[in-house]
C-alpha cells in the first residue's frame, strides 16, 4: 500500500502548456522532479496529494501527446490545483 505525501509546492518550467509546466513537486518531506513523481506513484511507492479547502485531492499520472505529467484527479472545484501551489525554494 502506497505512503500519502502532501504536495504542497511546486517549481514551474518555463513552458506555457499545462502538460508540460511542472519541474518538481514538494512537502515537508523535501522535493522531487515530476518524473521521480511519476516513477514513485506508478510503482505504488507513493500516493501524492494536494489539500484543497480541507479535502485531499488525488495527484494523478496522465499522459498527453505520449508524455506523462502529474496533475489532480477532477475534484470539481479547480482545473489546476497543482499548478496553483506556491512555488518551493
Amino acid at each position: 500500500m502506497a505512503t500519502s505525501r502532501q504536495v504542497k509546492c511546486i517549481n514551474k518550467t518555463d513552458r506555457s502548456d499545462p502538460h508540460e509546466r511542472i519541474q518538481n513537486i514538494g512537502g515537508d518531506w523535501g522535493k522531487i522532479s515530476q518524473t521521480e513523481g511519476i516513477r514513485l506513484t506508478e510503482n505504488g511507492t507513493y500516493q501524492y496529494y494536494v489539500n484543497v479547502n480541507g479535502s485531499q485531492v488525488n495527484v494523478i499520472v496522465a499522459v498527453h501527446n505520449g508524455h506523462k505529467y502529474l496533475k489532480t484527479s477532477n475534484d470539481g472545484l479547480h482545473p489546476n490545483n497543482l499548478l496553483s501551489l506556491q512555488e518551493c525554494s
